[in-house]
Formats: C-alpha cells, structure tokens, sequence
C-alpha cells in the first residue's frame, strides 16, 4: 500500500513537471537576434526579447528506465527553424542532466538523492547554430530535487545508558532519546517523528514528541532486577500509516537505596579461647548480610548486654564489614567458663525516606567457652612497696609476699628472689612462707631503696613462675653525726677589736630525720679556757666565730685551731668536732686582708691528760703492729725456705735398658730421698777401698750415711718408698696451684761414651754371680752407694759359704 501511494506521489509530481506552470517570462532589454547594427533590426524599431522555461523540479530516486524529463528552456525569439542551439553548463551538466540542443529539453539520466544533494546549479545559454553567437544572455537556473519519504529516523546518539534510583515514584525521568529523519522536513510529513515503546512499556514509558523516558511502576526493586532493556521506536510522517521507523535498545539500571536492613544468617555463634589470651587477641568474626550495595551495606557492630561490654570489645572491619570481638579484659576459668554476648549490627547510612520499612538493625548471640590452663601462682594482693628500719638486725623481717595458684588444683608454690636484683645477697626469701629477711646489715646512706624481683613458682613444675617487682624503702635512723659542710678557715686583722664577725658555720648530716635537722653549736671542752674567740648558735642551723679580745700579734701566735662541737637533734643525739683554722694577718687601714704567714699550726688550747694518754696509747699500738708484721713476716720467710728445702720433683723413669751410663744426666737424684732418712756412716773398709779412693785427706765416712738396715735384710722392703711417693702423689694431686712435676722418660737404648762395660750381667741379688764389684768404689762418689750395697752384699755371701 506504501509503495502504490508513493509511486501514485512520483506520478503526480511527474505531471506536474510536465504540465509546469505558466512560463515565467524574463524581459531582455537590448540588441535581437540579428547583429547590433542591422538595418532591418533599427527599420524595425526595438525588439522585447527574453528567456522562456518553466520551474524545474525533479523528483529523488526516480527509478524508471527512461531518463527523466526535468524541463524545457526556451527563447521567445525561437521560431522553430532550429536555428537556435541550446546547450547548458555547471552542476551535473553533461553528466546528470542532457539538454536537447533544438527543444532545449533537459533530462535527468541519474538517479537524484536529497539527502546527498538538494539541488543544483546550471547555466542556460541559446547560440545561432550557423554563427555560434549568444542570442541570449547567459542565464543561471536551479534545478531541485524534490524529496520523497525515503529516509527513516536513526538513534544516532546510541547506544543509550540510563539510571534510575529503585523505588522512585511513577513518572520520573529517566532519560531522553532523540532520533533524527533525513528527509526534508520543510516539506510534508517525511520528518515528523514520534515515539513509543516497543518492549519494557510494563516499568516505562516514552513522551511521543520529546523522547523523555520515564517510569510507569513505583515498585521498582533493585534487589529483584537490577537492569531494564528497554526498546524505543521512531516513526516519522508523525505515526502515521505508511511512514518509516527505527529503533533502539535503552539499557536502564536501577541504582541501589538503603532499603534492607542487615540480617544475621544465624541466631547463635560459639567460639573458645584460652583464659591466658592477653587483651586484645581477636577470638572471631561475626557478618551480617546486606542485600544492598555499596555504602549502603556499610555497618557498624556493638555489643548490647553490659556483661559483654566489660569482657569483650567489637570492632568493624572496614574491607570486609565483618565484626572482630576480641578480649577486653582478662579472662578467668575458674571464676567464669562461658561468657555470652549480644552483639548487634546496623547500618551506618541510613535513609530517612525508608524508616518505616521496619528497624535498620539486627541482633545475634555469641558464645564464648573459656579454655583451662596451667597458669603459674598470683601475688595477693599485688603490693608492692616494703619498708625497714635501716639499723634492723641481720634475719629481721620485712615482709611477707603471697601467692596462690589460682588453677582448681592449687598447687602449693615456693618463693625465691632473682639475684640477677639483689646480687649482693641483702635480702633473703622464705621458700615455703614467702617471709623477706634482711640478709646483711642495712644503710640507708648507701643506699636507700632497693629494687628486687621475687619468683613464685609450682612446688611440682618450676617453668609455672610468676615474677613481682618489690620496691623495699630502708628508713632513716640517726647513726650519723653531724658534720662541718666544709674545712673552714678564716682570717683575722691583727688590729681587729672585740666582737668582730670572723666566720659563719654550716654543717651537713647524712641522716634525712622525718621532722627535719635541728643542730646545736658549742665550743669543745677542749676549748673552755679559750679568750680570743666566741661562737654563737644563731638558732637556723648556723653559728658565728667572734672575736673575743682586742689585737692579735702574728709574731706570737700566727694561727689558731678552734674546736667546734656540733650536736643533732637525734633520737638519738649525736655530735662531732670540727676544727676551724683561723690565721691572723696584717691588714690595712680599711681592713683589707694584706699578707699571712704560712707557719705549722699551732694548737690554741693546751691539751688534756686525758688527750695525752690517748696519743701515747695510739703509738703504742703503732708500734706493737709494726712489731707483729715484722714477726709474721720472718715466720711466712721461714716457712717458704723449709718448703722450697721440701720441694722435691719426684720423677717416675721407665727403663727399657740398663741406663746411659754417667751421661745419663736425666736421671732421679737418690739424694733428695736420702735426705729424709738417717743412714749411719759407712766404714772405709766396707766400702771395698781405701782412704785414698775419696781423695788424699778425705773420710768417706765424713760425706756419705750408711744405707738403712733394710738393705742388709735378704727380704727387700720398699714400702717406706712407696709410701713416701704415694704420700707425694696425693698431695700434689690435691694442691691445684703448683704444675705437675711428674715426668715419665723410655731409654731405648744404653747410651754411648761410658767408660765401664754393660752392667746387664747384674742379675738382682743372684747367688750364683761371681763378678767382683769392688771397683765400684773407686768411680767417684756416685757410685760410692753403690759399692757399699753390693760390697755388703758379697760379705754376707762369703759368710754363708764359709
């Protein structure tokens, strides 16, 4: 039907082409046809001449197979003779539009656009065909193309995203479209464009003209469709039958409102922990759900009962919106095993607009277990701070810490102190009553407080302790006398008069009293027969030296001692004497202080009896010790030389041989045990020589000491040896100072350069031996010992035979 009205238009427009309108005449004013100076054109008087045609219109998308007749151009001067020829120029001219030379009838041979071109512009001209010159004037004419509805309306702003909050109320703006028709909309209805929904008109609807989209439900909920695609037609010849129409897709989303409160996906959450947990140890993590989006499901948790406030802290986790409960205060087995909390979640934003939707906030139990373990004892009660007397006696009491463990077993705990705190050993512990102790004499001066840290631990399992610091203040006693601040000297004019200002007195004292120091000032006995100076107790812990007599004469008397005694306040009092060295100097007019004379002290008072007996019974007992440090001194000399006589390097030799013979210098030397033994003197007779042997004039008898009897006895007894060694060995094992004397020696072979034969044929004690050994003697006196024990040993032999 579409297509039929629309060839039925091009028909019409077709005829009215050819029909045209009436011609519109230009007039020409000027020369004919002819040439400008012909006479039959001035005979004839002026000729009217002008260009005729009709309105060009040709219609777009002709699609007919003959071109399509546009128009005619025509000069009135034409008689039909052919003598004209017509020809055109400019847009589409040979081309798109043919002109007929001798009808001046133009053709279209090309299908028109509108859309692409709306019209065009061409010159006309009219020549003599024989002359080829311009009858007419050159003439611009327009040829338009005449739109058709052959364009349908585009979204060209596609594709289109819109947004809309959920639950808004009917009819409101979503968003606008806007489609756009190519044809001409100055002519007819080819670009009138409506609009409507095609899909979605359930939740939206479309303004017809404007293109505004808006929504037709109030019920929209994001939580059930989060995203609408909505279908938007165009229609132009304003909707009616037989126009042309597009579409496009309208993707709406529904933007997220606080309108669901959190909820807990459960009514009760267990968790445990241990009771030794130290605050802040996270026990679990609790979520409520959200079914919105974004800050909507931003929430906060608390906890509601007042059991678990106290106990427990909950905290929100900003990535995840979870609840953290951890320990808030310490936990406890033995007095409570299950804690149960209320803890409550609730939206941080909330909507004003949705309140009476019901509670934005929602509430769940959790249930904490309480794990047993073993805890090591507590200290009941925690205090402290002790204090003690500080002239308290060794073993005195200080005071008594407690602890228990606090686990249902109870275990019985012992104490002790961590000397790391008390390296000095002053205080001591109880290990069963916990009862501190002083350990050794206290000083408050030295020190004042003291630090210490005591352990209480399992009687069953010491890697159970619990450690508590222990502040012990030692308490002042008066046990220390006053003092002078400072050694005073002073100076006096030989010309001072009585009275004089000499020096003002301070003193310090070491106790601290609770009520503050109170010190009374006098002169010392020693100085009641003084008259030169006075001294006065200003009563605020001062005193003042006058002068008590008018001149003093440096030639007599350049110095003078005065003895100050100084007394506390106690309990109880206490005093000392200080002495204040007072010069006397020559001075000026003015009393400036001009020279002083450097000489010894001189003692102002004369001294006592009893000062007297004092020194003498201090130089006595200088002199007793420096007599008994004499003494001792020539003792401990003594004894050193009777044990450097004792020092004996005892040797254990191993021989593989018979010895090395007099090279053998290594060897034990006999003598240092000789020594400790009596040997009688040997005869020269029984030594197998001579008095010449030893030398001319010389006794053997007189150097050497007889073997001991043992030796004469044919059964051998080395136990006094033996004795004596181990003896030895025991004490040198005992004394850890002294080095190890012992050596151990291996001879391999006899040694060279001796002048006697081999002695292996001695066969110990053998009977059968016939060697004669009285040379020996005669080898020097280290080999005089043994002659005679072999000498001895041959005479008893003879005496058996015979």
């Amino acid at each position: 039907m579409a297509k039929g009205l629309q060839g039925f238009s091009r028909a019409m427009l077709l005829l009215f082409c050819a029909l045209g309108s009436w011609a519109m005449h230009t007039a020409v004013e000027g020369p004919g046809l002819g040439e400008p100076g012909d006479p039959a054109l001035l005979a004839g008087g002026r000729v009217k001449r002008g260009w005729v045609w009709n309105q060009f219109f040709v219609v777009e998308e002709y699609t007919g197979t003959e071109p399509l007749y546009v128009g005619k151009i025509h000069s009135d001067s034409d008689e039909g003779d052919g003598s004209i020829k017509y020809t055109i120029s400019g847009e589409g001219a040979g081309t798109i539009f043919l002109i007929d030379e001798i009808t001046g009838d133009i053709h279209a041979t090309e299908r028109l656009d509108r859309e692409q071109k709306t019209f065009y512009t061409l010159r006309a001209q009219a020549r003599d065909r024989q002359t080829d010159q311009l009858l007419e004037p050159e003439s611009e004419f327009i040829i338009k193309v005449q739109d058709i509805n052959d364009s349908e309306p585009r979204f060209l702003e596609g594709p289109y995203i819109g947004s809309v909050a959920e639950l808004s109320p009917v009819g409101t703006s979503v968003m606008q479209v806007m489609a756009s028709d190519a044809d001409d909309p100055t002519y007819g209805s080819s670009a009138r464009v409506v609009y409507s929904v095609l899909e979605g008109e359930q939740h939206f609807t479309v303004d017809s003209k404007t293109g505004v989209i808006r929504t037709a439900v109030a019920d929209l909920d994001r939580e059930t469709q989060d995203r609408y695609e909505v279908v938007i037609r165009a229609t132009d010849m304003a909707g009616q039958l037989g126009g042309l129409s597009g579409s496009t897709t309208v993707t709406i989303v529904v933007t997220d409102v606080n309108d669901n409160p959190p909820r807990f996906p459960q009514k009760m959450y267990q968790f445990s922990i241990v009771e030794t947990a130290p605050v802040g140890t996270a026990i679990g993590r609790v979520k409520a759900e959200d079914s919105d989006v974004g800050e909507n499901t931003d929430m906060t948790y608390q906890v509601k009962d007042e059991e678990g406030v106290e106990m427990f802290k909950v905290t929100t986790d900003s990535n995840t919106q979870e609840a953290v409960i951890t320990v808030q205060k310490p936990l406890d087995y033995e007095s409570k095993k299950v804690h149960t909390v209320v803890v409550e979640a609730l939206n941080k934003f909330v909507d004003p607009r949705f309140v009476d939707l019901g509670t934005f906030r929602d509430q769940t139990i959790v249930r904490v277990s309480v794990l047993d373990v073993d805890e090591p004892p507590e200290f009941r009660p925690p205090s402290n701070l002790m204090e003690v007397q500080e002239d308290a006696h060794v073993g005195s009491i200080v005071g008594v810490v407690t602890a228990l463990d606090p686990d249902t077993a109870n275990h019985p705990v012992r104490y002790a102190i961590d000397r790391s705190t008390d390296t000095e050993r002053i205080f001591d512990i109880d290990a069963n009553t916990g009862a501190i102790v002083t350990g050794k004499v206290l000083d408050r001066e030295t020190a004042g407080w003291h630090n210490i840290t005591v352990l209480a631990m399992e009687a069953d399992n010491h890697s159970q302790v619990s450690r508590a610091s222990l502040r012990i203040r030692i308490l002042d006693v008066n046990d220390n006398p006053p003092e002078l601040a400072t050694p005073y000297e002073a100076a006096v004019c030989e010309d001072a008069k009585p009275g004089q200002l000499i020096q003002t007195i301070s003193v310090v004292d070491r106790d601290e009293p609770q009520s503050g120091h109170r010190f009374y000032f006098t002169l010392a006995p020693e100085a009641t027969n003084n008259h030169h100076f006075s001294l006065l107790d200003i009563q605020d812990n001062t005193a003042a030296v006058h002068t008590q007599r008018v001149g003093f004469n440096r030639q007599e008397q350049d110095v003078y001692l005065l003895p100050i005694l100084v007394v506390d306040s106690g309990p109880p009092a206490l005093s000392s004497t200080g002495t204040l060295t007072i010069r006397v100097c020559g001075c000026d007019s003015s009393g400036a202080i001009q020279s002083c004379n450097s000489t010894a002290f001189v003692v102002s008072a004369t001294l006592s009896p009893g000062a007297l007996i004092a020194l003498l019974v201090c130089v006595l007992i200088l002199v007793v010790l420096v007599l008994l440090i004499l003494t001792l001194k020539r003792h401990h000399k003594s004894h050193l030389t009777s044990e450097d006589d004792e020092d004996m390097r005892d040797n254990v030799i191993k021989y593989n041989d018979e010895g090395g013979g007099e090279q053998d210098t290594e060897a034990y030397d006999m003598s240092a045990l000789r020594s400790l033994y009596d040997f009688s003197e040997i005869k020269a007779g029984d030594g197998g020589g001579g008095p010449g042997d030893g030398g001319p004039g010389r006794n053997p008898s007189s150097e050497l000491h007889a073997l001991p009897q043992w030796v004469q006895s044919p059964d051998l007894d080395f136990s006094v040896f033996r004795d004596y060694i181990c003896r030895k060995v025991e004490q040198a094992d005992e004394d850890l100072s002294v080095p190890p004397y012992d050596s151990f020696q291996t001879y391999a072979f006899e040694g060279s350069d001796s002048p006697v034969p081999s002695l292996s044929s001695i066969n110990t004690w053998s009977s059968g031996s016939e060697q004669d050994f009285s040379y020996l003697g005669g080898w020097g006196p280290r080999f005089r010992q043994l002659a005679a024990l072999y000498a001895g040993r041959r005479g008893e032999e003879d005496s058996e035979e015979s």
